[in-house]
């Protein structure tokens, strides 16, 4: 592993890069990903690559602590 000096851009680079390789690897196991989008939006995404805004259920047990409030569709490009 490389030694990058904290805050510095090569250090930013290189925690995007395992957190999009983190991402991938995820979805490539078949299992959804959850994140706070641009916009603010809370999202699953599933491996087949549909998108859900989702509302997280403080106190929930794990896999019911959220709620799938709707599909976000993908924008034209």
């Amino acid at each position: 592993m490389a030694a990058y000096e904290f805050a510095s851009q090569e250090f930013h680079d290189a925690v995007r890069s395992v957190t999009r390789k983190a991402f991938e690897d995820t979805l490539a196991a078949g299992l959804p990903v959850f994140y706070l989008d641009d916009e603010g939006l809370d999202v699953m995404e599933q491996p087949d690559g549909r998108r859900f805004e989702i509302r997280w259920i403080p106190g929930a047990p794990a896999g019911k602590n959220f709620e799938i409030l709707r599909e976000i569709k993908r924008r034209a490009a």
